[in-house]
């Protein structure tokens, strides 16, 4: 799963991910509905420095959330494509737009969240945690993922 590739619709900014990302989400919030013009959006969560660009650069674009928390979404200068967020102010972690990837059908989404805003005609994946809102990590993401996180915030605030 490593050497993803990925651009936005113009192909002026392209990247590749080094490794697998952390987890994939299937976010169903009335926010990523808005932001995407989507029923939801999928989310490929990897640290930021396991995406590579190759060509181009993203420029971040802050926009409002219901939680309030910052979240710039980074676009392509020229197309203005959505390639991947930061939720949180959180420099070490990208949100990446698997719609993005050359082949977005390499990654499934690991859980559904904030189901509660769900679209009624969205069929979920059978055997897919689902959440009405937000979850526990530690109880849903795999071990090994957590030990990446981890290490990538500490990485961010010198622990």
């Amino acid at each position: 799963m490593t050497g993803l590739t990925g651009r936005c619709a113009c192909g002026a900014v392209r990247y590749v991910l080094t490794t697998a990302p952390m987890f994939v989400h299937c976010c169903h919030c009335l926010d990523c509905q808005r932001q995407t013009g989507s029923a939801f959006v999928l989310n490929a969560l990897i640290e930021t420095d396991r995406i590579r660009l190759t060509a181009g650069m993203p420029q971040p674009a802050p926009l409002p959330t219901d939680s309030g928390r910052p979240h710039d979404v980074y676009r392509c200068p020229a197309c203005l494509a959505a390639v991947w967020s930061d939720y949180g102010g959180r420099s070490w972690l990208r949100f990446v737009r698997v719609g993005t990837l050359d082949n977005p059908a390499a990654l499934a989404p690991d859980v559904h969240i904030y189901t509660r805003s769900k679209l009624p005609w969205v069929v979920l994946s059978a055997g897919k945690p689902a959440f009405e809102a937000y979850y526990d990590l530690d109880a849903v993401w795999p071990p090994a993922s957590l030990a990446r996180r981890r290490a990538a915030s500490g990485r961010a605030t010198g622990r």
